[in-house]
């Protein structure tokens, strides 16, 4: 999919979801939205788990 489409579609289900379930089920859904991406990078092996715990931890890598 090229990213434009992927943005427009991101962008719609949001809308829907500040529409039906205003700001509340908004924030909530573009949370779980980010959840998820971030879970299948981590499984698809994009993302190093340890580099992200560090990170927010605030410990640095020299790699």
């Amino acid at each position: 999919m090229k990213p434009t489409l992927i943005g427009a579609l991101l962008g719609a289900i949001l809308a829907w979801a500040a529409l039906s379930y205003g700001v509340g089920g908004f924030l909530l859904m573009a949370l779980f939205m980010a959840l998820g991406a971030l879970l299948s990078r981590i499984a698809g092996g994009r993302v190093d788990f340890r580099a992200v715990l560090d990170a927010l931890t605030g410990r640095r890598s020299s790699s």
